[in-house]
């Protein structure tokens, strides 16, 4: 029997050491894992709605929504309540389990994050697991949000510490591991990962990796992303990643994480149907579904019912 229990102290020669495996081998390992916690044959479905779009002063250089790129896209305000719901629901009728939410905010204020509550509260009547993503947060807010009945929320670490700055200059990456804290101190679930194909080393996405899978409890949905190239941001036209090495990715966190959630998120669009095989193969067991992430393209929803049926796998049902 396979020892799943999750490990907190992971080394860098040890991931390192995954990524480097023989590729059959690698994913034979991630596998073995996979289906000694989850079925095999199950993904979670989930549905990301954008609920407050662009105008953010963050400089993320993949980011569409930061107000320092000249994208073309128009900045919205908040969404109101009963637009949220309707598209929730409708969500739910197409087979979501989790439904999430994401602003582009640095941080929320007070009267935002009052309605983002009401938000919350809305999902969950439905019988839908929550999620969202509103940027830093303070530990007064964090308990805010928990009272407000949410099961996750996303803030992702991007990629390694020692990349970040390559990356994102308006806040560090200590600050994401704050926030991080005080969502997890206030008992609410923590959804966090990182984008691959920004240009960083494997060093770096081992170094990703490492972060994550030695925090003191490890997250309970990672998402790995594959950069969506989008025009006007500092990473547009940058060389693509091998998509053997996306998959090499969530193979290492399928191991490294073996009860975690692990979500194949943005970049789908831009993958055949073998290369999102090969993922659920490695261990990737949630997708969102739905046309659209936040702001960049999503494969539909006749693509992935069609991705589904061939290879026999179907929605996780709702926990408990």
């Amino acid at each position: 029997m396979l020892d799943t229990t999750p490990r907190n102290d992971w080394t860098r020669p040890e991931i390192a050491a995954l990524f480097d495996l023989p590729f059959a081998d690698l994913i034979f390992r991630a596998q073995g894992v996979h289906r000694a916690v989850f079925d095999p044959n199950q993904v979670q479905i989930s549905t990301l709605l954008s609920i407050k779009t662009g105008g953010c002063p963050e400089d993320c250089a993949y980011c569409p929504q930061s107000a320092h790129h000249q994208t073309g896209l128009k900045a919205t305000k908040l969404m109101e309540f009963e637009e949220v719901m309707a598209q929730a629901t409708a969500a739910r009728a197409a087979g979501a389990t989790r439904y999430c939410m994401g602003a582009a905010w640095r941080n929320p204020k007070n009267h935002e994050l009052d309605q983002v509550c009401r938000m919350v509260e809305g999902v969950n009547a439905l019988g839908m697991e929550t999620c969202v993503t509103l940027g830093m947060l303070t530990a007064g807010q964090s308990r805010r949000l928990k009272e407000a009945g949410l099961d996750y929320y996303n803030h992702n670490i991007d990629t390694s510490e020692g990349y970040y700055g390559q990356v994102i200059t308006t806040r560090g990456f200590a600050d994401r591991l704050e926030t991080l804290a005080h969502v997890r101190e206030a008992g609410i679930a923590v959804c966090c990962g990182g984008i691959v194909g920004m240009g960083e080393t494997r060093d770096d996405r081992v170094g990703m990796i490492l972060t994550l899978a030695t925090l003191p409890r490890h997250p309970e949905s990672v998402p790995i992303n594959l950069l969506t190239q989008i025009a006007g941001t500092r990473l547009h036209g940058i060389e693509t990643l091998d998509t053997l090495e996306l998959v090499r990715t969530i193979a290492a966190a399928r191991i490294v994480m073996p009860r975690s959630m692990v979500r194949l998120s943005a970049g789908r669009e831009g993958l055949s149907d073998e290369g999102q095989a090969l993922c659920f193969l490695a261990g990737a067991n949630s997708i969102f579904f739905g046309a659209k992430l936040l702001t960049a393209a999503n494969p539909g929803e006749d693509r992935d019912t069609a991705l589904f049926e061939k290879l026999k796998i179907t929605p996780m049902p709702l926990a408990g």
